[in-house]
């Protein structure tokens, strides 16, 4: 008899588990850090060239308003820390040449954990 009680405490504990797990998921590896900025990196190109593009400046729109984070260096990389709301999809970011060489180009990252990520941008006519 005292078998069957250990069976039923086991799956009692088993079905627990899993009815936790079921309801919160897997742990996930965090995103950001405890500041609540996700480190990221990217590089832009010309669309129909590939050259990186030195100067471009990132724009991250926090709470409503675009705040620059960051510029392109002379290999084209960036790497910013991006505000990072759970309740949100991905950042909305926006990329400016102040020279006026290329076009604004907004996107919306929904994978921050993504690596190499390349953006291409046109040249205006």
């Amino acid at each position: 008899m005292k078998w069957l009680h250990n069976l039923l405490k086991g799956v009692s504990l088993t079905g627990a588990l899993f009815v936790f797990q079921a309801c919160y998921g897997t742990p996930q590896d965090p995103l950001n850090d405890e500041r609540g900025v996700a480190p990221m990196s990217f590089s832009l190109v010309s669309h129909t060239t590939g050259a990186p593009l030195e100067g471009i400046r990132v724009l991250v729109k926090d709470w409503g308003d675009l705040r620059e984070i960051g510029t392109t260096d002379a290999s084209g990389r960036c790497r910013v820390e991006i505000p990072y709301y759970r309740n949100q999809m991905g950042p909305y970011l926006t990329f400016e040449d102040p020279q006026g060489q290329y076009g604004t180009r907004d996107t919306t990252l929904a994978d921050l954990r993504e690596r190499d990520i390349v953006i291409k941008m046109d040249a205006v006519r």
